[in-house]
């Protein structure tokens, strides 16, 4: 039977030295979070059966770690992976001239302190209540009815909970709907937060494979059919039916526009198919729609996955607007769904800050003009990342991008990992591509951001090529100032 550790070490190949390759792969899964301080580590010997190496190998790796504080053996207790503490530095400050490509976010929007100043009068008129909006403001519930129905999914207002932005809501939806101990069908790759959440609530996960988008099309992103459907990668249907019915899950996580990271959108007719699927096998389809509307050049407009059947869908202002406004909201499908999440929220908060509901209601009555200012941001920082590419990491090739927040880059062999660190060594913080992953696999993948200004993005690719030689020139990264971080 495969360990934790073997499963999380999923496509790991030696790059140099076969056990200072292993012990750099362990610590960064360490400080991932992948692997947690505390946890114990597979013995020599079982780890060495399971990886096809020597137990001298795995001795050496274990060593090398152990040096370095990153495990500590004990007799009778075995190994156990840890944090050196003295070692690891917090994330250095952005004036420091580090770039936190871990970020995918378009930034704040320009009318962003008009709509502000707007909504102080908005609530004037409510000071006189007890601020607490369990459901969230009737006049925002309203608004964001109303944009459901312009996408064509009416939608009445009882049917949406405010929350405090798209990961308050997953949490909520988990607290009322949540089944620990049955399995939870995910997207692989996928937002590696919701994995999170979903392991934290005791889900099993089972991941569908979504293949990148085809290359070849990086400066313009490609065009799709008219009719929907992909051209290059996306969803392999028939293996998430499968896994459906075979396993019947309590709920399946899906990003069908936009999928964060591969930028893939699913055709009408497999959501129509999985919502059907999903109805037999008693699924709670739970729908992230924080990317829908970021579209660039998609050349088709899907409506909500909901237009197909019954699902909780998620949504947000953080990536239209800014990170720093905490808005998000739940669609439910029915009148039953709405009140299990109002009776589970009390456990979790009374209601989202009425301040920052005034401003998203602002903010909704213009956003049209919002999503033109986020699909020229983004237009820009995807001609900088294939500009980037191209200059500096000419083997790898720009997939399509035709909207979303980021790049999902096959970088042609199993380097992401070291890649990560190298990169960490020169002030850019990357996130690899197992990170995005139920298991340790996608180790050829890298998420790149096309949200940032081209100027930063233009240093950014410039260190991220410096780091790109240095992996294979066979160099040692530095992992004495790695400090693990958030994907957003």
């Amino acid at each position: 039977m495969a360990s934790r550790l073997g499963t999380q070490l999923g496509e790991w190949r030696a790059t140099g030295g076969v056990a200072q390759s292993l012990a750099d792969r362990i610590r960064m899964l360490l400080l991932d979070g992948r692997i947690t301080a505390g946890e114990r580590l597979p013995s020599e010997r079982s780890l060495a059966a399971e990886l096809g190496r020597s137990r001298a190998t795995i001795a050496r790796a274990y060593e090398l770690l152990e040096a370095r504080g990153y495990v500590t053996r004990a007799h009778g207790s075995g190994t156990r992976a840890a944090l050196p503490a003295q070692r690891i530095q917090p994330p250095i400050a952005a004036d420091a001239g580090v770039i936190d490509f871990t970020i995918a976010s378009v930034g704040s929007a320009p009318g962003l302190h008009a709509a502000t100043v707007r909504a102080l009068d908005r609530l004037a008129g409510m000071l006189g209540t007890p601020g607490y909006s369990l459901d969230g403001l009737p006049q925002l519930r309203e608004r964001i009815a109303e944009r459901y129905a312009a996408r064509g999914l009416p939608t009445d207002p009882s049917q949406i909970v405010v929350t405090s932005g798209a990961m308050h809501a997953l949490t909520v939806v988990l607290a009322a709907f949540g089944e620990r101990g049955r399995p939870a069908l995910v997207e692989q790759p996928s937002f590696p937060h919701a994995m999170d959440a979903l392991r934290r609530t005791g889900h099993r996960l089972l991941p569908t494979p979504v293949a990148p988008a085809a290359h070849g099309a990086g400066t313009d992103g490609g065009r799709a059919g008219t009719d929907g459907e992909q051209a290059g990668g996306g969803w392999d249907a028939s293996h998430l039916i499968d896994t459906l019915r075979a396993h019947r899950p309590a709920l399946a996580y899906l990003i069908a526009d936009f999928h964060n990271p591969t930028g893939a959108t699913m055709p009408e007719l497999e959501r129509a198919r999985l919502a059907a699927v999903a109805r037999t096998t008693g699924t709670l389809l739970v729908v992230d729609e924080t990317c829908a509307e970021l579209d660039i050049d998609r050349g088709w407009t899907p409506r909500p996955f909901a237009a197909h059947g019954p699902a909780i869908l998620i949504g947000s202002m953080s990536k239209i607007a800014w990170g720093g406004l905490r808005i998000g909201w739940i669609r439910t499908s029915s009148a039953e769904q709405t009140a299990r999440l109002l009776a589970a929220r009390p456990s979790i908060d009374l209601g989202t800050a009425m301040l920052e509901q005034c401003i998203a209601i602002e903010l909704l009555d213009d956003m049209d003009a919002l999503l033109e200012r986020a699909r020229e941001r983004l237009s820009t920082g995807r001609s900088a990342v294939a500009a980037g590419l191209a200059a500096h990491l000419p083997e790898v090739a720009m997939p399509r991008v035709p909207g979303g927040l980021a790049a999902w880059v096959d970088l042609g062999g199993p380097w992401s990992t070291a890649l990560s660190l190298a990169a960490r060594d020169r002030g850019l913080l990357l996130p690899p591509g197992p990170r995005f992953a139920a298991s340790g696999v996608l180790d050829r993948f890298t998420r790149i951001p096309i949200s940032w200004e081209p100027e930063v993005t233009h240093e950014a690719m410039t260190r991220l090529g410096d780091a790109w030689r240095a992996v294979h020139a066979g160099e040692r990264p530095d992992t004495t100032r790695l400090a693990a971080s958030a994907v957003v």
